[in-house]
Formats: structure tokens, C-alpha cells, sequence
């Protein structure tokens, strides 16, 4: 079975944000994620972690402005300098936190910039990225995001992120493979897993449509998860989903479809 990490940026959203790891803890999980750490000291996060015996597998680095509608800025000419300063910033939360992998957010792509700067600006930034993360021992994720949910997300699809893993040429750059995104832009989920897990470093799971939990949409969670344990996927599983009832009513679904 499958490893799941609990995502509290999604899960346990009835309470504040420093109250959902004891939330998660009583539900069982032994790992969280979450999107940001910022608004938060790292120390406190660290010590709600320790306090409930968990470990966190995975936040973002800084992506922009948020509540702006930014979602990353790792594609976007000119700004390189304040990509440079959330890479610092990241690493200096993940060294309070032992978190072992970060995830960098590409961007929507900006209107009227040629593509091939895009790509020039967001390889040029990951190389930077992954080689600070190399000093710290951590490993460097890029995440595909389906471009109906996010209009112009520059990175959609997981042949075009191994693509520009190959262009970047650092061994601690991995992809995070989010089932639900992969779902909408371009299906085929089992084999596209097997062909690329050498490259796959976390995945994140959702049901389509909705984005709620596993087994209330189209996709065959019990298959994937017998199938993730069949081709040695070791990783964690991110459950980043929106529960469909609230989050202690939908949990169900780990007993049911994760055997």
C-alpha cells in the first residue's frame, strides 16, 4: 500500500492552519504536506510536527503573489532575482523543518513572451534552484498543472517537464506527478507513471471530476494504487484533494481503495 502524506492546505481546512497536524495525526497519518509555510515561524510548524509525531514530505518554494492570482514565477523574465531570494528563503524553512524536497511552482505563463524565453528563463532558474538545493541535500520537484483549473500554466504536461529536466541536467531534479492534473490534460495515468518513475519524485492524488477524494470520480484508485506498489513506487502520496463532505467523512476511501 501506497504511503499516504496528509495535505493540509486541503484537508482538516475547518480548523486553523496550526491545528490541522494534531487533526491529521488522530486520522492517522504519519506525513503531511502543505503548499506554503511563510505565514508561519518555522519553529512553531516544527514543533506542532514533532509534537504529533510527524514528518513533512513536501511544501512549495515561493510562488509570487498568491492572493494576486501568481501561481509561481519560475517562467517569468525580469523576476529571476526574486525567484533567487525564494530559493534562500525555502531553504531556510527546510532547514528547520527536514523537509527533503521542495516544489517549484512554473507560472502562468506571461502574455506576449515567446516561448522559447520561457523556457530560457525557467531552466536557467531550476538549474540555480537545484544546485542550491544540492548544498543542502535536498532534491528539487517541478509539477505539470492542468491548464483548465490554471489558464496558462506554462508547465503542463509530463513529457514536456522531463523534457526540461533533460535541458536542466541536475540529478536532484525530479518530477511531481499529480494524478488529477495528469488526468485532465492528458490521461493514459498507469503507463505514463511506469514510463517516467525514474524521474518521479512525489505524486499527489485527486479524483476527476471535482478534485474530491479518491473514488468519486473516474479513475480507478484501487488499480493505481495496485499498480504503483507493483512497479516499486516508494515515494510518498500526497493527498491533495477537496473533500467532497468533510475531510473525517471522506477518509474512507484509504480503507476501501488502498488495501
Amino acid at each position: 500500500m501506497p504511503r499516504f502524506a496528509a495535505n493540509l492546505s486541503m484537508l482538516f481546512t475547518e480548523a486553523p492552519f496550526l491545528d490541522r497536524f494534531g487533526l491529521a495525526a488522530r486520522a492517522g497519518f504519519e506525513a503531511v504536506e502543505f503548499l506554503f509555510p511563510y505565514a508561519f515561524e518555522a519553529a512553531e510548524i516544527r514543533r506542532r510536527l514533532d509534537a504529533h509525531g510527524l514528518a513533512l514530505v513536501l511544501h512549495n518554494l515561493p510562488a509570487g503573489d498568491w492572493e494576486a492570482g501568481e501561481r509561481g514565477l519560475a517562467c517569468h523574465p525580469g523576476r529571476e532575482a526574486e525567484f533567487r531570494a525564494g530559493v534562500e528563503r525555502a531553504l531556510a524553512y527546510a532547514r528547520v523543518l527536514g523537509v527533503r524536497q521542495l516544489n517549484c511552482l512554473a507560472g502562468k505563463a506571461p502574455a506576449g513572451v515567446a516561448d522559447e524565453v520561457l523556457r530560457r528563463t525557467f531552466v536557467g532558474n531550476l538549474r540555480h534552484a537545484a544546485a542550491e538545493l544540492r548544498k543542502a541535500g535536498l532534491r528539487l520537484l517541478i509539477e505539470p498543472i492542468n491548464t483548465h483549473d490554471i489558464p496558462g500554466f506554462y508547465l503542463n504536461r509530463t513529457a514536456q517537464a522531463a523534457e526540461i529536466l533533460d535541458e536542466v541536467g541536475a540529478d536532484n531534479a525530479f518530477i511531481q506527478y499529480d494524478v488529477y492534473h495528469a488526468q485532465r490534460m492528458e490521461g493514459e495515468l498507469a503507463a505514463t507513471v511506469q514510463q517516467h518513475l525514474p524521474r518521479i519524485g512525489h505524486i499527489q492524488i485527486a479524483d476527476n471530476p471535482g478534485r474530491h477524494e479518491p473514488g468519486t470520480g473516474e479513475i480507478n484508485y484501487s488499480f493505481l494504487f495496485d499498480h504503483l506498489d507493483r512497479i516499486g513506487y516508494a515515494g510518498w502520496v500526497g493527498c491533495e484533494y477537496k473533500p467532497a463532505a468533510g475531510t473525517d467523512a471522506g477518509l474512507a476511501w484509504r480503507q476501501r481503495l488502498a488495501r
